[in-house]
């Protein structure tokens, strides 16, 4: 009778279906924003493509054209304190848009560029200002809807995914179309799924009205200064993805096509996609900066074997090893930030703040390692044992953060 009664059938039968149905639109909405976070990643890899076909059409030296790239990401670090600062207070929506803008513009201004001058201001400031109006934000957010795994993995694949996509567009372009309208079928690939994320992403907790544009409070605690230093030793990470098809053209016992050379960064790039997914679900369980170390460790064990490599299916094995665990050391730290007992609404400042720092390290490493490079008469034996030996430092100094 008890069971049977008005008041029970209203507590256990429409209310079960109305908690249900919320749910299922939060779930949605999670699904969604971490969706979005895939598409601003995936839009964020477009200068390996480049790299080779630049030295070979631009009439400028190797390391000058290194700086291209070397600008691009630096750029998108440096104004990461800013955009993160933007989002706190709730300017999240203008900031993306104007990511939005800045990115697609420097794309195809990029595919009207035949100088050197004009591919650093195109393609390294304005499309790298753009993408970093658009990464801290977004990574903002959807750090607030999660709160363990925080969708990393799912986000940080978008840069995996983006590749392979936009080297097999210019592969597949560049013969048939030229430069200025493969560049020109990438940006409008890139305006519409932008034009996605713009739409799917939603901030879930209220601005806060109060924030600090630099909160360096955050430095005098040990574990986030550890943390910071270790970042910035990421100095050479990104070298293997730009100098890869140049070390298969020139340097295998039997050199590579730019074409063939082109798969080996479809392939290093393509496995990221296993680097920045499984290593997440493992730190799901241990905490990302646990399973940072070991990734790190054995990042640097790859590039002290780089200089063995001398056949194409070498290139091919190095590129698969390097690329697993590149890509899960660039997807682990973002989510470790939060690890630092940092306060979910003041992730945006504190977080710009590492990718900041981390900016002047991206602008002087690849530049450093060409400059090594070119000394070295050209052989990158001297290059890949800095690049090594940075990586052995970032892993000292990131367990020492954990130790903190």
């Amino acid at each position: 009778m008890f069971l049977s009664s008005p008041t029970m059938s209203l507590a256990f039968g429409p209310g079960r279906q109305v908690c249900s149905s919320i749910n299922r639109a939060k779930c949605r909405t999670d699904l969604f924003v971490a969706i979005a976070g895939h598409i601003v990643t995936l839009n964020s890899r477009f200068f390996g493509v480049s790299q080779t076909y630049y030295t070979t059409h631009v009439d400028n030296s190797t390391s000058q054209i290194s700086w291209i790239g070397s600008v691009q990401i630096p750029a998108l670090f440096f104004i990461e304190t800013l955009s993160g600062r933007l989002t706190d207070p709730g300017c999240f929506r203008i900031t993306f848009a104007a990511g939005t803008l800045f990115t697609c513009l420097g794309v195809f201004t990029t595919s009207l560029s035949t100088t050197f001058w004009q591919l650093l201001l195109s393609q390294s400031l304005c499309t790298g200002l753009g993408n970093g109006l658009m990464f801290t934000p977004s990574l903002a957010v959807v750090s607030t809807y999660f709160k363990r795994r925080r969708a990393f993995g799912i986000t940080a694949t978008g840069s995996a995914a983006g590749g392979p996509i936009f080297p097999s567009m210019a592969r597949q372009l560049l013969g048939s179309i030229g430069f200025a309208c493969a560049v020109g079928a990438m940006g409008l690939m890139q305006l519409i799924t932008l034009d996605m994320a713009n739409l799917l992403l939603r901030p879930r907790i209220p601005p806060r009205q109060s924030v600090p544009w630099i909160d360096l409070v955050w430095f005098k605690r040990e574990g986030y200064l550890f943390f910071a230093i270790g970042i910035f030793t990421f100095w050479t990470t990104f070298f293997p993805f730009y100098c890869l098809t140049c070390f298969a053209v020139s340097q295998l016992d039997k050199t590579l096509t730019y074409s063939a050379a082109l798969n080996i960064l479809l392939v290093v790039n393509g496995v990221g996609i296993i680097g920045r997914s499984l290593p997440n679900a493992i730190a799901h369980h241990f905490g990302s900066i646990t399973v940072l170390i070991p990734v790190v460790f054995i990042s640097s064990k790859c590039l002290f074997t780089w200089p063995a490599v001398s056949t194409e299916a070498g290139s091919y094995a190095w590129a698969s090893a390097y690329g697993i665990v590149a890509g899960a050391s660039m997807s682990l730290f973002p989510p470790a930030l939060p690890d630092l007992r940092m306060v979910v609404h003041k992730t945006g400042v504190r977080m710009g703040m590492i990718f900041t720092t981390n900016s002047i390290a991206t602008l002087t490493g690849p530049p450093i390692a060409g400059m090594i490079t070119r000394r070295s008469g050209g052989h990158y034996l001297s290059a890949q044992i800095f690049a090594g030996a940075s990586l052995l430092l970032q892993l000292r100094l990131v367990a020492e953060s954990l130790n903190q």
